[in-house]
């Protein structure tokens, strides 16, 4: 796992990859190097910053050169064994036992024909030189990120945004699509960047760089495509093992030269990967977190930390638990910098915390449960849209005086929160709509016209595109599951936008390799030949994935209720925060430039104080977004704040 970078016939090419590696350093304490040769009329420069994982010795360093191929690689790479085999029995000869070396040398002899036969998660660029062609290359599900730039016919790319803002001295402009889009969603979808000049490289795609400037692009793998595949295998019965296809990825992403530790929180999908995990690494650590008493019984929050000891001692987990008691003032900003677009999930801060407590304890890789609740349908918002075609079957007088008694419960007294009253208002805001629009409903921030009452009336046709675009995703498929159809549309946005990037950022941040055994090529093949029936039934979300469960966990963790892997906002929101919140609602930078409206969010912090209504979530997130777009207005790219 590493930082990667690197420019190609780029104007003063060598220092600013030199500029865009330093940037990179935290992925990759372990070592630095770079690469030069001449593309075309130009030059090309690979830069890297090495985590050791895979291979600690010299030959494993990179940018790897070989046979007048020169690759700089973030990943790892889980059938490199295998891969391996076949071209040693093809003729090629290893020099080393990375799996950097086993991409470098599938290149050799497929191109790009090896990408889906990679299994893994990586993001590359790679460098012939008899052609003087780079091409960039991103994992199928996106799980590794690459950014880049194009101007003429010179490109720039990197592990992370904030390295393009620092080499390009603070000349990209906000994207104010991306600004809004974040609003909505709180996080930057993957087809849109924060900046208007840089983009993502999409999952499953490549990008070819050829030494007379043309450039091409290609799409090696498509989530629709196997989404199709699963329904037809749904339609034939054949139903996956998916025992087997869980126990077989996690024991692949147990691969490593150096120890592997497990997120646990006690809810299921950290339990069964820490429990499968330990099967094949007796004695595996594991890492909990749990929260101040007074936070935690404000929020509301379900007593995961008992739950984590209970597995811990029935696998013989070594477990490490970790109280979260922030000073929030001093992450906040830190946490933005790191994050390199405005995402507004405090999931980050805790990954950040777990991850910096086990690099000091040695620990380089961690497993994630990230993945099976988008891929399984285990998300309150999926269970909720399934009531909601129930609800709406009953009749409207009924539904209106529900709707009227609910508005006026409050969410919230002065010394807790009640997390049921939060969850029927929540539900009641979209049981009404129409299918695409009740489900971007059920977990986006704002309606339509709320979103248009709190930006700048020039921003009005680019909320219109926003909501467009996400209707445009959910619909494009052949799907007549509307369980699969949520999965789907979470497994294209909600997964690589949000959660995969605040697990990349916020782990790299600390120096950590996190893996997501659940994100995997076969795990998605099998969750999308599992039919939505068999994913939610009754009241039960994940049922596919608790009955694999129980081949190897006690009942009462697969069964119990879910956990949250988040923070105690409103504890935070009302004591350590309010006076920051109040500076940014009257003095803020995006008040101030017209962006927000300060009438809109003036109302919010009323209602919220009030306990009337739980904007929590969206008054941190505005918080986020101050401290980012203060430091990508700032003049000189993304600045760390202090």
């Amino acid at each position: 796992m590493c930082g990667i970078a690197g420019t190609f016939r780029w104007p003063d090419g060598k220092a600013v990859t030199d500029r865009l590696t330093e940037t990179l350093a935290h992925r990759g304490p372990d070592g630095a190097g770079r690469y030069s040769h001449s593309a075309g009329d130009g030059e090309v420069h690979l830069g890297h910053r090495r985590l050791a994982i895979i291979d600690l010795s010299e030959t494993g360093a990179q940018p790897m050169v070989s046979g007048g191929l020169a690759l700089t690689y973030n990943g790892e790479l889980y059938n490199a064994p295998e891969l391996r085999a076949e071209l040693a029995a093809a003729g090629v000869r290893f020099r080393g036992t990375s799996d950097t070396e086993v991409v470098l040398e599938a290149w050799r002899r497929w191109g790009t024909d090896c990408l889906p036969r990679l299994r893994g998660m990586f993001a590359f660029g790679i460098f012939d030189e008899r052609t003087g062609d780079l091409v960039l290359a991103r994992d199928q599900l996106g799980i590794k990120p690459l950014f880049l730039l194009r101007r003429g016919q010179g490109l720039v790319f990197a592990s992370e945004l904030k390295a393009l803002a620092a080499v390009t001295g603070g000349s990209l402009e906000v994207d104010h699509g991306a600004l809004v889009s974040s609003l909505l969603y709180y996080w930057v979808p993957d087809s849109r960047c924060a900046f208007r000049e840089a983009e993502k490289l999409p999952p499953g795609s490549w990008l070819r760089c050829r030494a007379d400037g043309r450039v091409e692009r290609g799409r090696y793998w498509h989530l629709k495509d196997v989404a199709a595949e699963g329904r037809e295998r749904a339609l034939s019965g054949e139903l996956p093992d998916l025992a087997a296809v869980v126990e077989e990825s996690t024991r692949q992403h147990l691969l490593s030269d150096v120890p592997v530790a497990t997120f646990l929180s006690g809810g299921l999908d950290s339990s069964y990967l820490t429990a499968l995990a330990a099967r094949h690494q007796p004695g595996i650590s594991a890492y909990t977190i749990g929260f101040r008493a007074e936070d935690a019984k404000f929020e509301a929050m379900p007593d995961d930390l008992r739950y984590a000891r209970q597995v811990a001692e029935r696998f013989g987990v070594d477990l490490h638990e970790i109280e979260i008691a922030p000073n929030v003032l001093d992450l906040l900003p830190q946490m933005t910098y790191h994050l390199d677009e405005p995402i507004g999930d405090p999931a980050a801060i805790n990954t950040f915390l777990i991850c910096s407590a086990a690099r000091e304890a040695g620990v380089k890789v961690m497993l994630s449960g990230m993945g099976a609740d988008e891929l399984f349908a285990g998300y309150r918002k999926h269970l909720a849209n399934v009531l909601a075609l129930r609800y709406q079957r009953v009749p409207g007088p009924l539904r209106r005086g529900v709707s009227g008694v609910v508005d006026r419960l409050p969410v919230a007294s002065a010394r807790r929160g009640y997390r049921s009253v939060r969850f029927a208002k929540r539900f009641l805001s979209f049981a009404d709509l129409p299918e695409e629009t009740a489900f971007r409903r059920s977990y986006t921030m704002y309606d339509q016209e709320e979103l248009l009452a709190l930006v700048s009336p020039d921003l009005a046709g680019t909320v219109a595109d926003v909501l467009t675009e996400h209707a445009d995703v959910y619909e494009d498929n052949d799907l007549d599951d509307f369980v699969n159809r949520m999965c789907l549309g979470d497994a294209r946005m909600f997964l690589p936008g949000l959660n995969l990037t605040y697990t990349d950022r916020s782990s790299m941040a600390a120096s950590t390799e996190v893996r997501v055994p659940y994100v995997d090529v076969e795990v998605v093949r099998a969750a999308f030949a599992v039919p939505g029936d068999r994913k939610i039934v009754k009241r039960q979300g994940k049922a596919v994935l608790k009955e694999a469960a129980t081949s190897i966990l006690p009942r009462e963790i697969v069964y119990r209720p879910k956990g949250l892997f988040s923070a105690p906002l409103r504890a935070w929101m009302s004591r350590d925060l309010a006076p920051l919140v109040r500076e940014v609602v009257n003095d803020g930078l995006l008040v101030s430039s017209g962006l927000l409206r300060r009438d809109a969010l003036t109302r919010m912090v009323a209602e919220d104080a009030a306990g009337q209504r739980d904007f929590s979530k969206h008054l941190w997130h505005v918080l986020t977004l101050e401290y980012w777009y203060r430091g990508a207005t700032s003049g000189s790219g993304q600045s760390q704040a202090a």
